[in-house]
């Protein structure tokens, strides 16, 4: 039988190796890219996994004042789409963790989703 210093020495080890999987993870999913459409594609919003957008295209036939309210709300529905996505992803990345550190579908850690 372990002594209670070496159970706890090994609950820190798991602890730590948990944590650097995390910070891993965490890496991954801002190098991860998605990208929202809306407009049957006129307006594109590029951002990562994590949700940090990195980009927005309009087409240039939108780039008119009377189409203004339009290209907000392509805007809008495009970040939406990428925002969807990146969830997807993020959560995928986090399950993939989770079942490498032998958790059970749906346990929620902390900072885990």
């Amino acid at each position: 039988m372990k002594s209670m210093e070496e159970m706890i020495q090994a609950a820190q080890q798991a602890a730590e190796t948990i944590q650097t999987q995390m910070n891993d993870a965490q890496a991954k999913l801002d190098s991860i890219e998605v990208e929202g459409v809306a407009g049957g594609g006129m307006v594109k919003v590029r951002c990562t996994a994590k949700g940090r957008i990195l980009g927005v295209s309009i087409d240039d036939s939108l780039m008119k004042p009377e189409e203004k309210q339009m290209v907000e709300d392509l805007v809008a529905a495009a970040f939406n789409d990428a925002r969807g996505k990146a969830d997807r992803v993020s959560n995928e990345e986090m399950q993939k963790i989770q079942s490498g550190i032998g958790l059970p579908p749906g346990f929620n850690l902390p900072g885990m989703g």
